[in-house]
């Protein structure tokens, strides 16, 4: 492999990484945040419990997925200098925008939310986590805005052989970030749905005394995954409108669309290879669209069955499914990451700055050092989160820690509404 294609891999096996933790965080947060809407409303104590025991776990995926967010922005100047000093003065500023809004409010939020259980008003807690939430879901869109951006340059002008911003409004309603901001976002409440399911499916097969507890979140889990699966779908569609003529001609078309396309691109930028590999394009797309067809037909089987309070506590068939389809969301993601970022190679700034021309001057043998001590962080990194919310989400909701104190009682048995 050559230096920009180590690159790349980095970015990618970093990129990647960081996105699984970013799904499951996006997935939980609204999840929790709309059990503690209930528990605060009703003033249910299951779904109190239920707000405390998912709330932990959605901090364990956050705090991860901090860390490997931070490893992002060095890699920009670290094997990327050239797409900033181009285009930096544009999708740069959607990136300042999402540093502040996750950094600064989202962590701020967060803070008094986990440390502010039974020491503020129960409506300026529940206030808290939705604050967090949308946040969240703020620094998700200014993300994509840059990434649109990259896909279809939209709202600059290019001064002195660089890009500068010419319409910030242009830059935000391009219909390239808008489209994929509502496909993450579906996929990570499908992601956050399928994670409940599951897990609560593994206590419900293993018969722990919290059934009542597990069958509601089991229940909640799958009625927000049955309709993001169809918001998601209908983000991809709009999604598809904007692909770039190679990606799609990668994607669908003949040998012969391919080789007109390529064509257009020799007489528009020079001579040069200008289609993405074809069979990573396909393979992802195709590994995309079926895993999400085995996902809404498991869903949609499993929204029948919730229906019915003794296939919910007995069917351990159905439980053994839904356990094991709780990386499913994960691995379709990162087949639709694959498919929307290797399909507009060799582009790094689509049409204006090629993937080459945004290296940083380092040689193989520093990419290949620099891959290597990433991988190894990123790899330790998602065996400790994996341990550990596999560790706390095995033990209960008996032994939730968050908002616990000294004067908190043991926690009653949950009773059935």
């Amino acid at each position: 492999m050559d230096t920009v294609d180590l690159a790349r891999l980095q970015f990618a096996l970093t990129a990647g990484a960081h996105f699984l933790f970013v799904a499951l965080t996006l997935g939980l947060a609204t999840l929790v945040a709309a059990i503690q809407t209930w528990a605060t409303f009703s003033g249910n104590p299951v779904h109190l419990r239920m707000t405390r025991f998912w709330g932990q776990l959605y901090i364990i995926n956050y705090a991860m997925g901090i860390v490997t967010g931070l490893v992002m922005e060095f890699q920009l100047g670290l094997s990327w200098s050239g797409l900033t000093e181009y285009a930096g003065n544009v999708f740069g500023s959607a990136l300042a925008i999402e540093t502040l809004v996750a950094f600064f409010v989202e962590s701020t939020f967060l803070g008094l939310w986990i440390f502010g259980w039974d020491r503020l008003n129960r409506w300026v807690h529940l206030a808290l986590i939705w604050v967090v939430t949308l946040t969240a879901y703020a620094s998700a869109f200014w993300i994509m805005v840059a990434n649109g951006f990259l896909q279809h340059p939209a709202g600059h002008v290019v001064d002195g052989g660089v890009l500068r911003l010419a319409d910030f409004g242009a830059m935000v309603a391009n219909p390239a970030g808008l489209s994929a901001f509502g496909h993450v976002m579906g996929g990570a409440m499908i992601t956050g749905g399928f994670f409940m399911a599951g897990v609560s499916a593994y206590h419900l097969r293993k018969r722990t005394a919290e059934q009542d507890f597990f069958r509601k979140s089991l229940r909640i889990g799958i009625g927000m995954a049955v309709p993001a699966l169809f918001v998601t779908a209908a983000f991809g569609g709009l999604g598809f409108d904007t692909l770039q003529p190679s990606k799609a001609a990668a994607w669908s078309g003949s040998a012969a669309e391919r080789a007109a396309i390529q064509a257009q691109m020799e007489a528009a930028h020079g001579a040069g290879d200008y289609l993405p590999p074809v069979d990573t394009v396909q393979a992802a797309g195709i590994t995309m669209l079926m895993l999400w067809m085995v996902m809404t037909v498991v869903a949609s089987l499993s929204a029948l069955l919730v229906l019915f309070r003794p296939a919910v506590r007995g069917f351990r068939l159905w439980h053994w499914l839904l356990t094991l389809t709780i990386p499913v969301p994960f691995v379709t993601m990162l087949a639709g990451w694959v498919f929307r970022e290797v399909g507009r190679q060799p582009w790094a700034v689509y049409g204006l700055l090629k993937t080459a021309d945004a290296m940083s001057p380092v040689s193989a043998a520093q990419m290949r050092f620099s891959i290597t001590a990433f991988a190894t962080v990123f790899a330790v990194l998602i065996a400790i989160n994996y341990w550990l919310l596999a560790r706390h989400a095995r033990r209960g909701p008996a032994a939730a820690a968050l908002g616990a104190t000294a004067a908190t009682p043991a926690p009653a048995p949950a009773l059935s509404l």
